[in-house]
């Protein structure tokens, strides 16, 4: 566990160079070679302070092993914890690391950017020293419960790994940071278990660990709610890490399969926890409303399109319907064009598609490609879920109580023959392990409708590897993109009514087989065996 405490030095907080700060630096706006410009402190521009260390006293190599002891001596435990947070952090992100030491956890990740704070100076100067080939990467001293973040621009993570323990102050900490996160901002930390604590006095009674200076030593539900008392609303909590030593096959085991397990991870080494700013702190009255795109992916679907065009409503600024259909045989292209002449006018845009690929995932990606709206919501053209409940997930999305909003057919009862008995018990078994997979409650996975904003789903498609071409509904591939990006994900119950045209697409059995395939490979991922490759 890393050491943390008060700054030594004080830092002058400067902007980030975002991306319009680069894109317009043609017109006379900071540049990043004019932000290198300023080095006259310890705590230089973050553009700079990674690529000058000739200027300063080199830290040598025998200072920087006794700064990473604890690293190098608990070598399993912080790979451990470097392979954890690349799981949960993205490539190309804006990435904050409180309490960085030498800067080995920012430096693993594959970050657009980066920047360490930490308090002392000597571990400041040896990351800049250590990743001086990285110039994405900059490296601050700085005192992390009284830095002015306001200052700062903000970032799309904040990490704090292993650092709570060592703060005066959390509830002060956490709100502070509020200043430098975004709506889209997640604030991910990880602490130590207090079942573990007799285990690290044993630790340090026979020098196996160096003793540690604890302001405090906060359980799991303290923690959470010190985030709600600072308005953060935790997403995801994760118990990781049984065995924290390099034991052949056994760590892989025990840190890859068992502390996933629902029951071992109670007596697990470290806590995992990754938050949100909590919703009300990101209403303006000033925005207009979010455009919507509604999807309504069609296959001999002719009987149920007026449907979709006189009971969809109208949503937000302005809304458009994008119809994409599978090649029908039964005239459903064709309704589809004399309804848009008919009902055209109360739309933004009506798009009609026509499909190049296969299934309704590839359908969908066709459409939302097209799609000029802010908020993405697919409707099944069979209209068993209900078009006039589009304006509860428009809701849902648009108060941010959660950012992806799935659509949940098992809450209120169905009309008869809505569901067969056998779908029923599929929706629920997946509904049970998914909500295992994601981390989150997932009560209906396979509800074809479901809502997000465009911009997420953008980020979803420049990372999707999780089942390539496997999933034929794209439901798992969005549910799993959501969860691999820490979005909200919340359910909206509806009341699922029976089709009144056309047949079921769904085959139960070859299609559940392809569901419980699916099932597996992302248990597997879950479990580390088999992670895309970044």
């Amino acid at each position: 566990m890393k050491g943390r405490g008060r700054a030594l030095l004080k830092t002058r907080p400067l902007s980030f160079p975002n991306e319009t700060t680069l894109e317009n630096s043609a017109n006379g706006n900071f540049t990043m070679s004019e932000l290198r410009k300023d080095e006259s402190t310890e705590s230089r521009s973050y553009a700079s302070s990674a690529n000058d260390t000739s200027r300063r006293e080199r830290v040598s190599e025998e200072e920087i092993a006794e700064l990473e002891y604890g690293r190098r001596r608990n070598r399993a435990y912080h790979e451990n914890v470097d392979q954890h947070y690349r799981v949960l952090i993205p490539a190309g992100m804006r990435v904050l690391e409180l309490g960085c030491g030498t800067g080995r956890l920012l430096a693993g990740l594959d970050a657009a950017s980066g920047v360490g704070v930490d308090m002392d100076p000597r571990a400041v100067r040896a990351a800049r020293q250590l990743h001086i080939d990285r110039p994405e990467l900059t490296f601050v001293a700085g005192d992390i419960e009284t830095m002015e973040w306001q200052r700062y621009e903000p970032f799309d993570f904040i990490i704090l790994s292993d650092v709570t323990v060592t703060l005066r102050d959390v509830q002060d900490t956490f709100a502070g940071l509020k200043a430098a996160c975004t709506p889209r901002t997640r604030l991910i930390l990880n602490f130590h278990s207090n079942l573990w604590r007799p285990v690290f006095w044993f630790a340090e009674k026979i020098g196996r660990r160096r003793p540690q200076k604890i302001a405090n030593w906060l359980s799991v539900q303290d923690t959470l709610n010190m985030l709600v008392l600072a308005d953060f609303e935790p997403i995801t909590v994760a118990g990781r890490i049984l065995l924290p030593l390099d034991v052949p096959v056994l760590s892989q085991l025990a840190n890859k399969l068992l502390d996933k397990l629902p029951v071992a991870e109670l007596v697990t080494l470290a806590w995992f926890v990754v938050a949100r700013p909590a919703p009300a702190l990101e209403g303006r009255s000033d925005q207009p409303p979010p455009s919507v795109s509604v999807v309504v992916p069609t296959l001999n679907e002719r009987g149920n399109i007026e449907g979709a065009f006189t009971r969809t409503p109208q949503m937000g600024r302005w809304t458009e319907l994008v119809f994409i259909d599978g090649n029908s045989s039964d005239g459903t292209q064709e309704e589809i064009a004399r309804c848009t002449e008919l009902h055209g006018h109360r739309w933004n845009r009506v798009l009609s598609l026509v499909q190049q690929g296969k299934g309704k995932g590839d359908a969908v990606r066709q459409a939302f490609d097209g799609c000029r709206g802010d908020i993405l919501m697919i409707l099944d053209s069979d209209l068993t879920m209900p078009p006039e409940d589009l304006t509860k997930y428009y809701a849902a999305i648009t108060s941010r109580q959660g950012e992806f909003i799935n659509g949940c057919r098992l809450v209120y009862p169905m009309e008869d023959e809505a569901m067969r008995f056998f779908n029923i018990l599929g929706n629920y078994f997946f509904s049970k392990v998914f909500t295992y997979l994601l981390g989150q409650p997932v009560k209906d996975t396979l509800c074809g409708t479901k809502v997000l904003w465009q911009d997420d789903y953008r980020r979803i498609a420049n990372t999707r590897k999780f089942f390539g071409g496997l999933d034929p509904f794209g439901d798992f591939d969005l549910l799993f993109g959501a969860a691999k990006l820490n979005l909200k994900i919340v359910d909206v119950p509806i009341r699922y009514q029976a089709r009144t045209y056309g047949e079921i697409k769904i085959s139960r059995w070859k299609h559940g087989s392809m569901l419980l395939a699916m099932s597996v490979l992302a248990f597997l991922r879950r479990m580390g065996f088999r992670e895309p490759q970044r």
